[in-house]
């Protein structure tokens, strides 16, 4: 008796969206983060966050978007995933480990998140691009994220060369600026996906898929 896979079906089954789950895991961690960077939320509580909600769970969406064949919310999905798992293994090795500590001399800690940020800036940068092929919404997350990213860096380059906390307070409201959207975004990926026609709306995209053979499932 033959086995019948996958591979061997016309299509491929279809799962349920999870780009809602991952915009909630990203708007979340990035809003608790955001709200320390402008000093209203005490330190240290954003790293569980980071490590499990916005990291884990972010990098999951982007493992079952790559099985909704959804290039696009896989790339974002994971990679913003890893970027929550990493900074929160920074921060944890940085204030735990004597050794990893030792490797970070005067303002090498302000000086290495303002790259980590630049490096993620540079990604951002081009998913912002072909976020015009999506939906305004999702554009909205990048644009806003990338305001976030830059401003941040500066901010730290600043404290780095002994200047104020301003720049880095002003990058945390930029912060919680790109929660808000995100959380939107995903909000509207919930309740959409559960009506037969849009209730909230996300925005036609700006630019379309001209020549290109990727299936609707792409927009959120």
């Amino acid at each position: 008796m033959a086995v019948t896979t996958e591979r061997e079906l016309p299509g491929f089954w279809p799962v349920a969206d999870p780009a809602p789950l991952g915009l909630a895991a990203f708007a979340l961690t990035t809003f608790v983060l955001s709200g320390h960077n402008a000093s209203f939320i005490p330190d240290g509580i954003w790293i569980g966050l980071a490590i499990f909600y916005g990291g884990l769970v972010q990098l999951l969406a982007g493992m079952w978007e790559f099985r909704n064949r959804n290039v696009f919310g896989a790339t974002a999905f994971s990679t913003y995933g890893g970027f929550w798992l990493a900074l929160g293994a920074f921060v944890v090795l940085a204030t735990t480990s004597q050794g990893f500590a030792g490797l970070l001399k005067g303002p090498d800690v302000d000086n290495a998140l303002a790259w980590f940020l630049i490096a993620f800036a540079i990604f951002n940068t081009y998913m912002l691009l072909w976020s015009m092929r999506v939906s305004l919404a999702v554009m909205g997350v990048f644009l806003t994220l990338e305001i976030t990213e830059i401003v941040l860096a500066v901010g730290f380059f600043n404290l780095s060369h002994g200047g104020s906390m301003f720049i880095l307070h002003a990058g945390g409201w930029c912060g919680i600026v790109t929660a808000g959207v995100a959380w939107y975004t995903s909000a509207a990926g919930v309740v959409n996906g559960m009506s037969p026609v849009p209730v909230l709306p996300v925005g036609a995209p700006m630019i379309g898929r001209v020549g290109s053979r990727m299936p609707r499932r792409a927009e959120v």
